[in-house]
Parts: C-alpha cells; structure tokens; sequence
C-alpha cells in the first residue's frame, strides 16, 4: 500500500484517525493539525496558487511555546525596537530575517499573506539574503502580530541587525566594484583604440585623427586614475608619510608618470601614449583585490555577530524579586536580580538566587548536553537556559564576564605578529626602495649626456621595471586557488590562509560539531516490556512533544501517542496518562523512584540513555548520540597518510571523547579541556616547531583558532567564529581539508613560478631599456605580457581536478559501534 504523504509538507501521514481537508474538490491528507491549520489559512485568503507554483515541500509549522510567544511579544518594547526598528514615513521599518524559506513560491505566499494583514503597509522578501524588509503602522498593529503571521504559516523570523564590521565591509565593496567596473570599461575602449595604431591595422590615418583618438583616450582614461586608481594613490601618499613602503608606492608611480606623460604628449606633441596601460594595469590590480574581497564578504559574515552570544537588554528584578523591568544590559550593577526565561541568553555572570533549569554552556565548554542548575550555582554570561525561569543575582558584567575574557585572549593573540610576516615586510620595502632609486638615476644619466628622449626613457625603465607582475603573483594565485576551493565548500577568508595551509604537519580538532554532527540523534532502541519499538516510540514522542529540551527534539518529529496530563519535572523527566495508564520517561535514577520493579541489567556502550516505563514496568531504553560525521573517519585517514599528525581536544567528557578519538583512529585526544587548556596545548606544540592547523564551531575555540598558523571554522559555526577564523568549511565535509592542503601545495609552487617569471622579466627588460633599446609603448606591452603571463598561470589553479573520495564505507565503520 502506498504511503500517504503530507500535502502541505510532505511528511509521513500515516497517523490515527487521519487528518484530511479537501483542497480544490480533492481530499488532501495532512500529517499534524498544524499544517492543516495552515492549508485552511492558504485557501481562506485565496492563496491556493502556492501549492501549484511551488517547487520544494512546505516547512512543517510548530505551535510556539508559551515562553517564545512572550519572547517575540517583548520585541515591541521600545527600548528593544532601538536596535533594529526605524521611523519611515508614515510607519516603523525593521529588517527581519526568515528561516525556511525552500522556492520562490515561499516568498509569494508570505508577502500576500502579510499583505492582508491589518496595518501591514510593506513586506518584501530577498530570495538571495533570505532577508525581509517590514513597513507597519505602529497605531493599527504591532511587530510581533506581523510576526505570529509568519509563525503561522510555518517559517520562523527574526530581526536582523548587520554588524558595524559588515556594513562597512559592504560599503568598501560597492565602491571597489564601481571602481573595478569604471577600469575594466575603459581598458576595453582605450584597447580598441591603441591596438590598431600599434599593430598598423588600420592605414592611411591623418595626424588629426591620431590626434582625436589621444584626446578620446585621455577623457576616458582621466576617471581610471582619479577615481579607480584612488585607493593605490591615498595608499602611496599614506605610506611615504609613515615612511614604510609597499607595492602601492611604485604602482601610484607608474600610473601617475604613465597618465602624466601621456597628457603632456597628448596636449604638447610627441610619439607615444599610453592610456590602454595605465587603464589595463589599474584594472588588473583592482580586480585581484576585489576577488579577494569579495571571498572575506562570502565567508557567511552574517549580522548578529555579538548580539546572540551578548544580549543588549535584561528583565531586572526589584529587591524583592517583583515587578520586572526591561533595562539595558550597560545598566545592570553587581547584586542586581535579573530574570532568565527558557531559550533566553545569559548576559552577566553571576548566582542562581532561585529557579531550577538546565543551562546549555556549549559558547564556554563545547560540552552539547545542557547542565542542570539550581540556587546557589554559578552561571556565565552566553549560556542559554533550558526549561525553568531562573533569577540571577549579577556577580560580574561586561568586561568582567568569563565570555569577554574569551575575547580578550583572542585579541591579545592576534595582535601579535609572526616573525616570517615581518621578514616579508622588510623584503618588500627593500624591493620597493630599490625600484624607485633606479628610475631617477637612469633619468640623471640620460639627461647629463643631453639626450632628448631621457623622459621617454626613464617612463620605459619605470613601467617596463614597475612591480605590476610581482603585486599580481599572489593574489591572483590565491584568487585562483579560492574561486576553486569554493565549488569544493571550503572558503579562505584571509590572504594568507592558502599559502600557511602547505605548511601545516598537525591538525586539531574540536568535536562536537566538528567531527560530530553537533545534534543528538536516536542510535539504538532496546525494549523490555511488552510493547514493541514502534509502541514505545509513540509513547515517548507523546511525551516529549510537551518540552523544548534538546532530548525532546530527538523525538519530536516521530509518530506520537496520544498522551494527555504531561508534567515536566526539571533535570529529571517527564511523566503523563495514556489509556489510564500513567508512564514516565527520562534518566534511569528518575525512573527507579516511580516504578516498582528493579531496572533492567542494560546499560549501551557509548552516548546518553533514556529510560520509558510505565508504573508497572520498564518498558524501552533510548540510547542517544552525537555522531561522528560520515566522511570524518576518511579526512583522518588522508591526513595520518600524508604524515600530519591529528590530536581531539573537546570540553565534552573524557571517556565520550576517548570513544570518538578511537573510532576516527586519532592520534591523540584530551578531554573537558577548557578554552585556556586549549590554547596552552596548541602553544606547546608550537614552541615543538609545530606548524598547527585548527578546526572548531564554538567560541570557546576562539582563543586557540587565533594562535594556530590556520584557524578553520565550521559553516554550521557561530557568527562570531566564522568572522575570526582564516577560512570556513561551508558544506561541513572533513575531506575538503585535505584537498585545501594539495592545493595550497600548488598555490604555493604558481607563486615561485610568478615571482620566479617577474624577477628574470625584470633583470632582462631592466638593461635594454635603461640602453634606450625599448620604447615606452613596447615597456607597457611588455609590462601587461607580464602581467598577463602570471595571470594566466595563476588560473590554471582553478582548473584542478578534485580528488575523488575513498571507496571505503565509512558509515558502517560507525554502524558497527551503536547499541543493537
């Protein structure tokens, strides 16, 4: 028989009694209330059209708890609208960011239904960015209506807040694509002029032509150097103020002298000019400097980079423990009282005065399983709380807390630079020196003997010389080598990265959601009484389906029981009534006290048992897990066979991350090891002259990603970590790492190649052209061979064959180790 599926969602809908609507004169079946609730609201505004248009299943709707409701209510605030919420004209616009969203027929059908909403005056929707753009009249309605509305049909939203770092990063990089666009324009019509007369493809030109085509080449090269050139001028003038020379000074030089004599032969007579050049090196060096930036734009920089580690307001208590007020976090004193919903951010440290709940301190320790909690405890800033309200009293804020101390740590270690970066430097400003005392030497030269072509020569030794071969070998190789590494999902977002990545003979790994997947997932499922597995799943899904705990979530998309009267008991379980009967799921010393047979002699190999029974018997045991990813075993295998030695260090418990170290075959592992053990691990192993590349997903990985020569992050990581990290892993595949290594081996070989290439164009041009040997059109030509010679080199990077995964099942490698 087949299996009926949701109409809305897609899900299985094999429930009892069946859930069914007729839609269009067709009896649909529906996999839970929810979306038939939302299939009613389709078709009641006349937006049936949605299920023929779309091209991806619907998201499943979920109720909201009693506790998210209150949190997206609180959003009206206007104390809290103060960070997103500005006045228009005629309302109040906010920036919200939608989850959920699977085809364009998704957006049609959130912007109609929003724009049936009363007092809703505006509501788009950028597939792209997955952002929404919200209008509304503050006297007819209120955010969180407009919110509840998006709730309803399925999706989930947010306000979204960009972050100082990205809109100024967005800002740079409009501007530098104007200015690429403005370059690349003008190489393409300075070209069209400048080839022909060079080549002598077109004959029998008057003098007066050659004369309008200068004169069209010179207005359309004018923009080119004032506004695309700008940033290589304000860089010169700023480095020979502070008197530390990079390429910038050389390459202003060269684009300054080219346009200048181009002008003066333009305006006063003479042989050559040379707009195409100066527009075609401007070009080429914008554009090696745009990819680059648009790589660090891509690198899943989202908003809320602080925001959702640090919340910016708190429910502040009176001294008895009553009437709360919302008051920014800036504001709170040591001995304050503040209360903590379920779901809600910690933003001080300080002691639990009353309440019981379990805290998720994954940001401080990357232990994944929340921590029960109760008065008297300690609790840090960026932990998220559980099930139960808790009051805080305030012990410590701002800088104060355990979180920011994190971050200091991290700056202290990036602010110090490494010796081989400094060597670099005094490589290139001895480089650049020498380039610009040889100029104006062969200008003496020239001029002391009376040649009358001593300009036009000097100009050949400055062009034909300029460092434009030498600027262009590193980033277009490592614009090459990034463009590839994208399509494989692993993302360079500093300079840098590809070039250490060759260097690299150890790899640490975080575990949870590094090797693992960063979720509990149901492995094993041992039944004692005398229901069977599908039986006991429904019992505890019906439970669970009443708590938001990270356990629940394991069931709560599986068939559920009817279950009625459920009682969350914190840090314990939960207990409810079926058919008369009441059952109990939940750790094995909870469920001793409320049944009276002893508990069965089973206990699973590895993860977290929960217990199901009913007041008579033990009916099952849930063993749940974090399990490893399925191409971690074979990332590790093809580092270990490249001779590069792999160490786990995690905040989870040590026998759990033992277990994980000897299914993936590491080498070593260390286990609760805090932030501040991380980074005296990896610091030791650096002063061994090891060269440490650092994968983690946390902020508690922060400090040690920072001292690594490579820092990694997740693409599933906090927005905080990405932004950090030298490079993120978008797709989560382990392997990629390997092929990040090969290429950056080759990365680095295209680099010796260029600078190889430029320094011996150099030492040849430089002679014949100081001789007069080389006229300054021929050192342009000469200088954009060049640079087209390394650019084209630096592509075939791109051009790589990935390697192809290893045959071996790794899945059932870690099959083999679940409970049966």
């Amino acid at each position: 028989m087949k299996q009926q599926a949701c109409f809305h969602c897609g899900e299985s809908a094999e429930g009892s009694p069946p859930i069914c609507l007729e839609v269009d004169g067709t009896w649909r079946h529906f996999c839970c209330q929810g979306c038939q609730a939302v299939c009613q609201t389709i078709q009641a505004e006349g937006l049936s059209g949605f299920y023929q248009h779309r091209t991806e299943p619907a998201v499943t709707p979920r109720a909201l708890s009693e506790s998210e409701q209150e949190q997206i209510r609180e959003l009206d605030h206007p104390l809290v609208q103060e960070a997103f919420v500005v006045p228009v004209k005629g309302g109040l616009e906010a920036q919200l960011l939608i989850e959920g969203i699977t085809c364009a027929a998704c957006i049609w059908l959130l912007e109609n239904h929003l724009a049936r909403q009363p007092g809703v005056q505006l509501f788009s929707v950028n597939h792209s960015t997955q952002r929404a753009r919200l209008v509304w009249a503050p006297d007819q309605t209120t955010l969180s209506n407009a919110l509840f509305a998006i709730h309803g049909l399925g999706y989930r939203a947010r306000p979204y807040q960009a972050d100082t770092a990205e809109k100024v990063l967005q800002t740079e990089k409009r501007s530098a694509l104007i200015r690429l666009c403005v370059a690349g324009l003008a190489t393409m019509q300075t070209m069209m002029l400048a080839f022909p007369l060079y080549f002598e493809l077109v004959s029998d030109l008057s003098g007066d032509f050659v004369q309008l085509f200068r004169w069209f080449s010179l207005l359309v090269a004018t923009p080119v150097v004032l506004y695309s050139a700008r940033p290589f001028f304000r860089n010169a003038l700023r480095d020979l103020r502070t008197r530390h020379l990079t390429m910038d000074v050389p390459v202003a030089t060269a684009i300054g002298l080219a346009y200048a004599a181009s002008a003066w032969v333009t305006a006063f007579g003479g042989d050559e000019v040379y707009f195409e050049s100066v527009c075609m090196f401007t070009f080429f060096l914008s554009l090696g400097r745009y990819i680059e930036m648009q790589a660090r734009y891509r690198a899943g920089l989202t908003g809320n980079t602080l925001g959702s580690v640090q919340p910016s307001v708190a429910s502040r208590l009176d001294a008895a423990g009553r009437h709360p007020e919302i008051v920014p976090v800036h504001e709170l004193r040591e001995g304050d009282l503040i209360r903590i919903k379920p779901g809600e951010t910690l933003p001080v440290d300080g002691e639990i005065s009353a309440g019981r709940s379990t805290l998720n301190e994954a940001a401080l320790t990357g232990e994944y399983l929340p921590e029960t909690r109760q008065a008297g405890d300690f609790a840090h800033a960026g932990s998220v709380n559980g099930e139960g309200p808790l009051v805080i009293r305030v012990l410590r804020t701002g800088a104060r807390t355990r979180l920011s101390g994190i971050l200091r740590i991290l700056d202290r270690v990036q602010s110090e630079k490494a010796p081989a970066a400094q060597l670099a430097d005094r490589i290139a400003r001895l480089f650049v020196s020498r380039v610009l005392i040889i100029a104006p030497l062969v200008w003496l030269g020239w001029w002391y003997v009376g040649a009358d072509n001593a300009f036009d020569i000097t100009l050949s030794v400055l062009v034909v010389t300029c460092p434009c071969a030498l600027s262009l070998a590193t980033p277009t190789a490592i614009t090459s080598a990034t463009m590839r590494l994208r399509k494989l999902g692993f993302l360079p977002t500093r300079s840098h990265t590809l070039e250490s990545l060759g260097t690299v003979d150890t790899v640490i790994f975080d575990k949870t959601g590094t090797l693992t997947e960063g979720k509990l997932t149901l492995v094993a499922t041992k039944v004692f009484g005398h229901r069977n597995e599908t039986e006991c799943l429904k019992l505890a899904a019906g439970l669970e389906q009443h708590s938001e705990h990270p356990i629940a979530q394991v069931f709560h998309h599986k068939t559920s029981a009817d279950v009625s009267d459920v009682r969350n008991h914190v840090g314990d379980g939960l207990t409810g009534m079926t058919n008369g009967r009441k059952i109990f799921i939940g750790h094995a010393d909870y469920i001793a006290g409320q049944v009276l047979p002893p508990q069965p002699e089973y206990r699973s190999d590895s993860g977290l048992d929960v217990w199901l029974a009913d007041e008579s018997q033990w009916l099952a045991c849930f063993t749940l897990d974090d399990q490893p990813r399925s191409d971690a075993a074979e990332a590790v295998a093809q580092l270990q066979a490249r001779g590069i030695r792999t160490l786990l260090l995690s905040g989870d418990r040590s026998g759990h991350v033992a277990r994980i170290a000897r299914l993936l075959n590491i080498d070593e592992a260390v286990g609760q090891a805090t932030p501040e053990r991380k980074l005296e691990t990896l610091q030791e192993l650096a002063r061994q002259g090891r060269s440490i590349m650092m994968v983690g997903d946390g902020l508690n990985d922060l400090p040690s990603m920072a001292d690594a020569k490579v820092s990694v992050a997740m693409g599933s990581a906090a927005d905080l970590t990405r932004l950090k990290a030298d490079a993120v892993l978008l797709n989560g595949q382990l392997r990629q790492l390997v092929a990040a290594m090969a290429t950056s081996r080759n990365t680095r070989r295209v680099i010796r190649q260029n600078m190889t290439w430029a320094l011996a164009y150099n030492l040849c041009a430089l002679p014949l052209a100081a001789a007069g040997m080389v006229p300054p059109w021929l050192a342009a030509i000469g200088m954009s061979a060049s640079s087209l010679l390394v650019v084209l080199n630096a592509l075939r990077l791109g051009r790589e064959k990935s390697p192809a995964p290893s045959p071996r099942p790794v899945a059932a490698e870690f099959g083999a180790t679940t409970a049966s």
